[in-house]
């Protein structure tokens, strides 16, 4: 009776460990998606311009593909993106799976661009050498037709962003539009709230915080990052007094390790000749040391 109960508690532990794996594995994607193709030719130069951003962002956790080395320790454990059941999904998939994350894996759809994924994913492709691509019909450049414009309402301290197109008909309102809105700082951008999308008249608000640092006149630069199915992806950006008004002199006016060389710290710099000078000082003696060798050497009875 034990033995028997031991069992069916190891099989449903296991029956849960599996089908959890699954879960996490299982990609939904939409149909819409699964069709989507890049606009960039997956060549030589693509795929090598992709494996140094996989090498920064992926490699970790999925390995060099082809050659097993994945992190085993995560759970579900990455695929090598080599195998099989990678290659066997469509671009979309790929570019969809890479844009989302889920669990573990990042949404690289805010760190990367829509081309650097393409990229990414020109690399993976180049491990399957029956692989045929199907280039998308879409034009990077109908995204010079994207015209955004970013304003702040103080009574309500909300940022409108409307965003409207420049089409042969006339100008439009671009409806259903992902829009993420960022304040530059020092090192990095500052996402304000989620990604949100266009109504019907091309506008969404973002509630601005009140206690985001500025310039002396409260003057911070906001970055509107707009990703749209038809027209790509466009960043644009405008400064706006919206902020607090902060009267600190900037990182690159104090004397810091990331400033110019103008303003790097005196015991940096005076380390950095007593290097020069120690180097050039046992340079000199090698020199000479090997000099006055030489010397003796032919001054030796033949």
């Amino acid at each position: 009776m034990y033995n028997r109960n031991f069992k069916i508690v190891a099989l449903a532990v296991v029956s849960v460990f599996f089908l959890q794996t699954f879960a996490q594995n299982n990609w939904n994607v939409p149909a819409d998606k699964k069709a989507k193709n890049s606009y960039i030719k997956f060549d030589a130069a693509s795929a090598g311009q992709g494996e140094a951003i996989y090498n920064k962002n992926c490699a970790s956790c999925h390995g060099n593909p082809g050659k097993g080395n994945v992190q085993k320790t995560l759970n579900p454990i990455p695929p090598d993106l080599s195998s099989i059941g990678t290659q066997s999904l469509t671009d979309g998939e790929l570019f969809y799976i890479l844009s989302s994350g889920r669990g573990l894996m990042p949404n690289f759809k805010s760190m990367l661009s829509d081309e650097e994924r393409w990229k990414v994913i020109s690399y993976i492709r180049s491990f399957n050498k029956g692989y045929v691509q199907t280039l998308s019909k879409f034009d990077p450049n109908k995204a010079k037709l994207i015209k955004v414009s970013t304003n702040y309402d103080r009574k309500t301290a909300q940022v409108k962003v409307d965003v409207k197109v420049n089409e042969k008909s006339g100008i439009v309102a671009l409806k259903n539009a992902e829009i993420g809105l960022f304040v530059t700082r020092y090192f990095g951008k500052l996402q304000i709230q989620k990604n949100q999308l266009t109504n019907a008249d091309g506008q969404t608000v973002f509630d601005f915080p009140k206690d985001i640092p500025g310039d002396k006149t409260g003057t911070v630069e906001l970055v509107v990052k707009l990703n749209d199915e038809n027209y790509g992806e466009i960043e644009s950006s405008t400064k706006l007094q919206l902020g607090v008004p902060t009267d600190k002199p900037a990182l690159t006016d104090k004397r810091a390790i990331w400033g110019t060389l103008a303003k790097a710290p005196f015991w940096i710099i005076l380390l950095y000749l007593a290097g020069v000078f120690a180097f050039g000082a046992v340079l000199l003696y090698l020199i000479f040391a090997l000099n006055k060798i030489r010397k003796s050497g032919s001054n030796k009875p033949q």
